[in-house]
């Protein structure tokens, strides 16, 4: 079952006690090196660093009203910030929370998530091989699954965040937003359904959805390069591909040099610290990667902070 506006409005409810309504500031042409006035929705100044917390509380709250959240406490797989969102959510509702994460994680990321208090295992290579060993150990320990984004629950938690946007910047035309397995842009297109055009930004190295929208089908893609750790998933989730297919308007990739250059601008001009994900969007509107039409009033998600300060500020 796919998210529609009365799951995320109903998400939205229901989270309102365990999140920030995160803040939106208009930019002129001309700021940040802009060619044409952007609002940007800063998420990376949610719980745990990322927009991720919404689905988490969305997935864990429903399963406790439906009354099947099992003694046991939760589990995940993450590159990192879902993981720090579960554990978070875990934390806030009194539960305990196991998160696997695959080797590549960085530190900053793992360090968050033990701060969380949850228990942290290392699962493989790849997110896919995290997400299979944490399935092995849910089969044994009985905890309930919180997947990263490919559930409905997830899916309708993420789209709390176009519906905040759109209450906030109700001119918006086009939103940019980063894209990995899809449960935020999922969410997100479920909400706006095609009355704000959504555009996906992934980098060339992790282009899930856009080798996806190709093909007519999820397809396996190469994971690799600067923000990989965040949106990285091998392979886009099987709800949100029709919400894509029907509403995500254009799929465009960056390169890692452009999300770099996004951060550096971010610090030096906003004193915002994104993580590479986090300032992908942005990266695609600076770049020139996507260029907007005449009269386009364009909204982007800055969706992330979890990373070292040092490397964006240095």
């Amino acid at each position: 079952m796919t998210p529609d506006r009365i799951a995320i409005e109903t998400a939205a409810a229901r989270i309102a006690p365990y999140v920030r309504h995160t803040p939106v500031i208009r930019l002129a042409a001309g700021d940040l090196g802009l060619a044409v006035p952007a609002t940007l929705k800063l998420e990376l100044l949610q719980h745990a660093g990322s927009f991720k917390p919404r689905g988490a509380f969305n997935r864990i709250l429903s399963a406790r009203e439906a009354g099947v959240l099992p003694s046991a406490g939760v589990i995940a797989a993450s590159g990192g910030n879902h993981g720090a969102a579960v554990a978070f959510a875990a934390r806030a509702l009194g539960l305990t929370a196991e998160i696997f994460v695959p080797q590549h994680t960085p530190e900053s990321k793992r360090a968050r998530i033990e701060q969380e208090g949850a228990r942290l295992v290392r699962g493989g290579e790849t997110y896919f091989e995290a997400l299979a060993a944490s399935r092995a150990r849910q089969a044994e320990s009985g905890a309930m699954e919180v997947h990263a984004y490919d559930h409905a629950d997830v899916l309708a938690g993420q789209g709390t965040t176009a519906m905040e946007f759109e209450a906030d910047a109700p001119e918006l035309t086009h939103v940019l937003v980063a894209t990995g397995g899809g449960g935020l842009i999922g969410g997100m297109a479920a909400w706006f359904a095609s009355r704000i055009k959504v555009v996906s930004v992934e980098p060339v190295n992790c282009p899930t959805l856009h080798h996806a929208l190709a093909a007519g089908r999820p397809v396996e893609a190469p994971v690799g390069g600067l923000a990989a750790d965040a949106l990285g998933a091998r392979q886009v989730g099987a709800l949100m591909f029709p919400i894509a297919q029907a509403h995500v308007s254009a799929a465009v990739l960056v390169s890692d040099a452009a999300i770099a250059a996004a951060q550096k601008v971010l610090w030096r001009q906003m004193r915002l610290v994104a993580e590479p994900g986090g300032a992908t969007a942005l990266a695609a509107l600076l770049s020139g990667a996507w260029v907007p039409p005449p009269g386009a009033r364009v909204g982007v998600l800055v969706c992330g902070a979890n990373t070292d300060p040092a490397l964006v500020s240095a």
